[in-house]
């Protein structure tokens, strides 16, 4: 039996050729979906095979184990992702098929004073964000983006917005398993790393509703509601920091979201933007239905909420419940573990034993997908019970119904998914990616400009602040190490670093375009995002590079 370990310098000998030819899987992806215009999944699919080819005539990888390398990723990309996306959809469709929804439009027309754009900022960033705190791989961009474009945003600006706004809540996404991630494999305390990023991330987060004002209404957005762009980002950053350093890594970003929400409503009580009339006629929506006051009942207003006061609600119980019964424990209990069929018995590390990757975990019962799920039902029987005479009724076969009807549209984003993954798997396990890190930690001093880069180029390969930190937390700890310094600083800026790649991933382009009704055209999403990715980079850089040095003072 022939067995396999990945070697950061295969190409020649020399770990920068290795780390150029492992970038070509990657160039393939985004020259087919910019240049050649085509779609994501063919863009996905042509990446895939490249990843193959260098993988084999590169990198030394047996072709079969290649190719079972992407049989592994393309099943974690069906279950769970996959799964979350299609229950995401699903659930946002309980509210649009029971006639809820307009009821909710006008709640949050309510909340944000009547201003679509602050709306959008409050449903993107902070009730996003929230979802990102519990949930997380997708699911807050399906459902924020779907729910941004039924409030009149063009479908194109509603994508560009949520991938926006997904950034600063990455870090410490569903329950900060990133960062508790990056210290299991490292051996450092999560809490600390968590400190760090919570000094990195606020910087982030106060940047970013002022970007959404930009891409939203441009200067006049930005003249017409400033103060509560500040308003929303401060308070968010200030208690991200304040969470991560004295209270809990882990609910950083429900403590967050909640109290930006808060200083939102407290500020629009006092305070209401200009140019609010403007923008929706702007829009081509109609105005007068806000200004006329129409009584909107207080059960209307709770009926509209439910959906997402359950899926609050059950994933609360499902990640943090431990009184009495520690419900997350018995949830991770019921996952099966299997060992993929002969990537684990024939990839091993250079000690000989073999790769951590190689076991698939088939979370059945403890997938946010599947909580959503249960959030789905939850509501379906609520609006079937209590339809107010039939004005709002569902019916659970109605319900259950459009699970297909979701599936079947977002099935060539699905594919993009899968290919995405099944590249990520194959450029893993074959050492493309890591030889990459590797090159760039052998640039010396400089590297702590560069290692978010690293969370950056991981977060976009695989779609996942998590994956990212799994690929690159032992590389920063130990460049960091030789650099001479703290581990923990590079460790928390490879997870800084990959909230502002997420935008760009092709899981999140096609979870994006699927969700807003643009299929087939994520290369104009990504030619939109790109420039706010690379330019948030840089302010990351530079501040990692900064409190390496001067900054020390400011690392926890």
């Amino acid at each position: 039996m022939d067995l396999f370990t990945a070697t950061t310098d295969a190409v020649g000998g020399s770990a920068g050729l290795s780390a150029l030819v492992a970038l070509i899987p990657l160039v393939t992806f985004f020259v087919m979906l910019l240049a050649v215009k085509a779609r994501a999944h063919t863009s996905a699919l042509a990446a895939l095979t490249a990843a193959v080819l260098v993988a084999w005539l590169a990198f030394g990888m047996p072709l079969e184990l290649a190719l079972l390398s992407g049989t592994q990723g393309a099943a974690f990309g069906a279950f769970p992702i996959v799964w979350i996306i299609v229950m995401a959809l699903w659930f946002y469709e309980l509210t649009v098929r029971s006639g809820r929804f307009e009821d909710l439009r006008r709640t949050f027309d309510r909340i944000g004073g009547g201003d679509l754009r602050i709306q959008a900022i409050l449903i993107a960033f902070c009730f996003g964000g929230l979802l990102e705190a519990l949930a997380g791989f997708g699911a807050p961009v399906a459902i924020t983006a779907t729910m941004i474009m039924a409030l009149g945003v063009k479908p194109l600006r509603a994508a560009v917005t949520v991938l926006l706004a997904n950034t600063a809540p990455v870090a410490f996404g569903a329950l900060a398993i990133p960062i508790t991630t990056a210290g299991t494999l490292t051996g450092e305390d999560p809490a600390h790393i968590g400190a760090i990023v919570g000094h990195q991330a606020p910087f982030v987060a106060v940047l970013v509703p002022f970007i959404l004002l930009w891409i939203l209404d441009g200067v006049r957005g930005l003249r017409d509601a400033w103060l509560a762009a500040l308003v929303i980002g401060v308070s968010f950053g200030v208690a991200q920091w304040w969470s991560a350093t004295h209270f809990s890594y882990e609910l950083t970003d429900i403590v967050a979201c909640l109290v930006s929400l808060g200083a939102a409503v407290l500020l629009l009580k006092a305070w209401r933007p200009r140019g609010a009339r403007r923008f929706k006629e702007r829009l081509g929506l109609p105005v007068g239905e806000a200004e006329a006051g129409e009584p909107l009942r207080p059960v209307r207003v709770w009926m509209a909420l439910l959906p997402y006061l359950v899926v609050v609600g059950v994933f609360a119980v499902g990640k943090l419940w431990t009184l009495g019964a520690d419900v997350p424990r018995a949830l991770a209990a019921t996952d099966l573990k299997v060992p993929w069929p002969v990537i684990s018995e024939r990839i091993v590390t250079a000690e000989g034993t073999p790769i951590a990757g190689a076991t698939y975990t088939f979370s059945w019962l403890s997938s946010p997908g599947t909580m959503l799920f249960a959030a789905g039902l939850i509501v379906a029987v609520a609006y079937t019970l209590f339809s107010e005479g039939g004005r709002y009724r569902l019916g659970i076969p109605t319900a259950l119904a459009q699970i297909w009807v979701c599936a079947h549209r977002m099935r060539w984003a699905a594919l993009t998914i899968v290919a995405v993954l099944a590249l990520a798997y194959v450029m893993n396990f074959s050492g493309q990616t890591v030889s990459v890190g590797v090159y760039l930690a052998s640039l010396g001093g400089v590297f702590a400009f560069l290692s978010p880069v690293l969370g950056w180029l991981g977060t976009a390969v695989t779609g996942s602040d998590t994956s990212a930190n799994a690929l690159f937390s032992n590389l920063q700890h130990t460049a960091a190490t030789n650099a001479g310094i703290d581990p923990n600083l590079l460790l928390a800026a490879n997870t800084s670093g990959g909230v502002v790649g997420k935008m760009i991933s092709p899981q999140s382009l096609a979870i994006a375009a699927t969700a807003v009704r643009m299929e087939g055209q994520e290369s104009e999403i990504f030619k939109r995002v790109l420039p706010w990715s690379l330019g948030l980079l840089l302010i990351i850089c530079a501040l990692v590079f900064l409190q390496s040095t001067v900054l020390a003072w400011m690392i926890p």
